[in-house]
């Protein structure tokens, strides 16, 4: 199956990291190009570096790209792209863009195991290797299932869930999608079934806790603002209200000034905003693109510009 991705706010992404022609750039999230190809586009003698933790997108971006002299390819997790960018001799970049969350490929590959719509062995893996959710679900207890879908995804009926899921597995061990899906299921009372299917919020806390994507993502914030130069520009697309108010939040922490008590007279601490904001509210998808795909409907966009270092 070949590697393709509906790309999530194509031009409004590539548009506001302000491409400089000789800027050098990080596409944290390859996936299979759609952002980097329109980065690409703009560069005369920039570079761009694409990074993801994914073999199969790798693989395509490498050989969609294999004849651009701007183009520069590293699997690796885009938590490390300080050191990506250590190894390639970079200090400072222009520009680094984060697409969060779980590429079409990804959904659409039934073997990947991320979807609640296929059958297939219970995987979740980015990378392909290392933990998987057969191994969450079946060896978790009540109290870990039950902390992963509510923190992960916000799920009203985690403990439910996760008491079905562990007396389930009794039996036998969970393997597939699709019986997780039957489980979730049965759990969920039939007045709530409307808002949904019952299987996204626990497949999603799965999918995070598998590849570690909340923490990853602090630590990526945090090393993308640190590898901006001066003016540099930060775009980071997320896909559900945990990812959202944790770049908000981290955005609104650069965004800080003055920390001195509100009694004193005079500023004593020095501190000025090292960022601002390139849009006050996120950008969201049109109303076309969301009936092109509509996957793409909870995506938010969030801007910043480096003004100093911290």
């Amino acid at each position: 199956m070949e590697f393709k991705h509906i790309t999530v706010l194509l031009n409004e992404a590539v548009d506001s990291l302000g491409i400089k022609p000789d800027g050098v750039y990080i596409d944290g999230t390859a996936g299979g190009g759609g952002h980097s190809a329109e980065i690409l586009k703009k560069l005369t003698t920039g570079k761009l570096i694409s990074i993801d933790r994914d073999p199969d997108a790798i693989k395509t971006v490498t050989e969609r790209f294999k004849d651009n002299p701007n183009s520069v390819i590293v699997q690796s997790n885009y938590s490390e792209m300080a050191q990506v960018a250590k190894e390639l001799g970079i200090d400072k970049v222009d520009g680094v863009l984060l697409d969060l969350g779980v590429s079409s490929w990804q959904l659409d590959c039934a073997e990947r195991g991320f979807s609640y719509h296929k059958d297939a062995f219970l995987d979740m893996r980015m990378s392909q290797n290392g933990t998987s959710a057969y191994d969450l679900v079946n060896s978790c207890s009540v109290g870990d299932l039950t902390r992963i879908f509510t923190e992960y995804g916000e799920e009203k009926f985690a403990y439910k869930i996760a008491k079905d899921i562990v007396k389930k597995r009794e039996d036998a061990p969970i393997r597939s999608t699709l019986e997780l899906a039957d489980i979730i299921s049965g759990a969920y009372p039939a007045a709530a079934r409307r808002d949904g299917h019952p299987a996204r919020k626990v497949f999603q806390a799965l999918r995070i806790a598998v590849n570690g994507e909340i923490e990853k993502l602090e630590q990526s914030l945090q090393s993308a603002f640190e590898l901006l130069g001066e003016n540099g520009r930060l775009a980071v697309i997320t896909f559900h209200s945990i990812e959202d108010r944790i770049v908000k939040r981290k955005m609104a922490e650069w965004m800080q000034g003055c920390t001195c008590p509100r009694d004193f007279p005079v500023c004593v601490c020095g501190k000025t905003p090292a960022a601002k904001l390139l849009y006050k509210r996120p950008l969201e998808p049109s109303p076309q693109e969301i009936e092109e795909n509509n996957r793409s409907r909870s995506a938010r966009l969030r801007v910043c510009i480096k003004l100093h270092e911290l």
